[in-house]
């Protein structure tokens, strides 16, 4: 059976720098358009040139090998020839191999928005399709408002993608705008729409996820006949976000309904780099993955309570929608007060600490969590600190340093200029190999100067911890009133690209956060170890 393809279009560097928070420098582009281009998406969409000083330097020179580079711009404005519309020829200038117009389909915002008739609107569509052609490239049309403007009158929105089409438009993408759209209709719209005379090879769907659904709402329209979904890494996006990409291709390449009919220029060793592509996005942007995301989270996988990792253990299937490692991704049975033998030892297996089921030390290490857990420790999230807990319970963790104390304080002042300023101050007493150390630190609030002062002088170790860096930092308050236990989950990493988590719990919350500091520094020298001892065996 010869499967159709469904071609992918990224427009992360464009509808995606729509995101709340999110500015992209032209080096942030340039690296994401690589990371997009070598994974294998048929387009990458750069953004706008023109519209802003970042996207007009971007499309200086093609930013893309493999995949199709896409300028994206409006039609021509009514009234002007294409000759003479500035915004068109910028399309045209751009070092790109495809040009994405973006036209009105919804008659109400032609006469609201562009302020000229319907049928002027539509001659925009076509002398701009037919511009970009003879300039030598790609011509796509993004019909904005599409869905909404097919319900307020499916006759004009029609002749706006029946236009594009006539005119050489490689895509007619319909675009759910303002992501209200449900499934059955975007399926049914799709169709009628094909009925008309736009074939699916040549649409597109464009959909948001205001409810929750641009996933959905892309598989329907390639149900339907659709042959291109665009969307995003992460399904970032102004509002709620565009349909994730990230959900959607291993959706096509995994799932029997769309992998027996379909294919993408994903294959599945490119799929098994998903879960790093997605990590590797994230870490751009200065953000902590989404541990629930479908496919790549951290919790894809992961199993918490016991019958079910009992079950898991004697067949992944029973559990497991796909193989995690398709993705990229990997079982995670978690330990927590919920948790039986099976979870544990799975967990300790992971990180190469082996244990017999009747040990005696596995019982005492389930009960140390399940009591810690109770008073509020949650280990499921802080994968560091169980590990060291259960090196610390099965065998040794060696005694790098010893802290005698420490000292926080907090003073409102009058600086030397007569400014009210807040200074934290920090005060650790060290022991390493006998001697004492005593460091002090100012910082921005108590925890960073008492983090400061704890890795400012380790002696001999201070080498090691050169490149530890505090990525996140969470606090929760486990319970009401002014003798709350917080608990305090830090996510750090290194120069390695290797992140992990560590917990503190207290009724104070610098107390709790020093734990957490603790831990992730003994982690690092830990791990240092393990891996020197790696590279000695091989």
């Amino acid at each position: 059976m010869t499967r159709e393809k469904i071609y992918l279009f990224d427009t992360t560097l464009r509808d995606g720098q729509q995101t709340p928070g999110i500015d992209f420098s032209v080096e942030d582009k340039i690296a994401i358009a690589a990371m997009l281009d070598d994974f294998g998406f048929d387009y990458v969409e750069g953004g706008y040139p023109g519209a802003n000083p970042t996207d007009t330097a971007f499309f200086t020179q093609k930013r893309t090998n493999r995949a199709s580079f896409v300028a994206f711009g409006m039609t021509k404005r009514a009234g002007i020839s294409t000759s003479n519309d500035p915004g068109l020829a910028q399309l045209l200038q751009a070092k790109s191999d495809a040009v994405c117009f973006v036209a009105k389909s919804w008659d109400y915002h032609v006469k609201v928005a562009l302020g000229c008739s319907n049928e002027e609107n539509l001659e925009s569509i076509r002398e701009s399709v037919e511009a970009a052609i003879a300039a030598g490239k790609t011509a796509m049309v993004d019909c904005e408002h599409f869905f909404d403007g097919y319900k307020a009158n499916p006759d004009y929105a029609v002749a706006c993608a029946k236009t594009a089409y006539e005119a050489g438009a490689r895509w007619v993408v319909l675009c759910d705008t303002n992501g209200g759209t449900q499934p059955p209709e975007v399926g049914a719209i799709v169709a009628a729409v094909i009925a008309a005379g736009v074939p699916g090879s040549a649409l597109g769907i464009h959909a948001h996820n205001d409810t929750g659904q641009a996933v959905a709402n892309s598989l329907a329209a390639i149900e339907a006949g659709a042959r291109q979904i665009q969307g995003t890494l992460n399904g970032i996006g102004e509002r709620c976000g565009n349909a994730n990409l990230v959900t959607l291709i291993p959706t096509l390449c995994l799932k029997e309904t769309y992998a027996e009919r379909f294919e993408t220029a994903i294959d599945r060793e490119t799929l098994a780099g998903l879960t790093r592509l997605s990590h590797a996005f994230d870490e751009l942007l200065n953000r902590s993955p989404e541990h629930q995301a479908p496919y790549v989270g951290a919790s894809a996988f992961a199993t918490k309570a016991g019958i079910h990792a009992s079950a898991l253990l004697k067949d992944p299937r029973t559990y497991e929608h796909v193989d995690p490692a398709s993705v990229g991704n990997f079982r995670k049975v978690m330990v927590s007060d919920q948790g039986g033998k099976a979870n544990f030892i799975n967990e300790l297996k992971r990180r190469g600490i082996a244990v017999e089921k009747d040990d005696p030390r596995l019982d005492r290490l389930i009960s140390i969590v399940k009591e810690r857990e109770a008073t509020g420790y949650a280990y499921e999230g802080a994968d560091a600190s169980f590990e060291l807990l259960a090196h610390r319970t099965l065998g040794t963790v060696p005694d790098f340093f010893s802290i005698d104390g420490f000292r926080v304080m907090v003073e409102r002042r009058f600086d030397a200029n007569g400014h009210l300023k807040t200074v934290s101050e920090a005060v650790v007493k060290l022991v390493i190999d006998g001697a004492s150390v005593m460091s002090v630190a100012e910082g921005d609030g108590p925890v960073n100067a008492l983090d400061i002062a704890l890795r400012k002088d380790l002696g001999k170790y201070q080498a090691e911890i050169g490149d530890l860096e505090l990525t996140d930092y969470k606090v929760r308050i486990l319970n009401g009133g002014t003798e709350a236990i917080t608990r305090v989950l830090i996510e750090s990493g290194d120069a390695t690209g290797v992140r992990w988590w560590t917990v503190g719990v207290s009724e104070n919350i610098i107390d709790a956060s020093f734990q957490a500091l603790m831990d992730s520094i003994v982690y690092k020298l830990m791990k240092n170890r393990q891996l020197a001892g790696k590279i000695a065996a091989e």
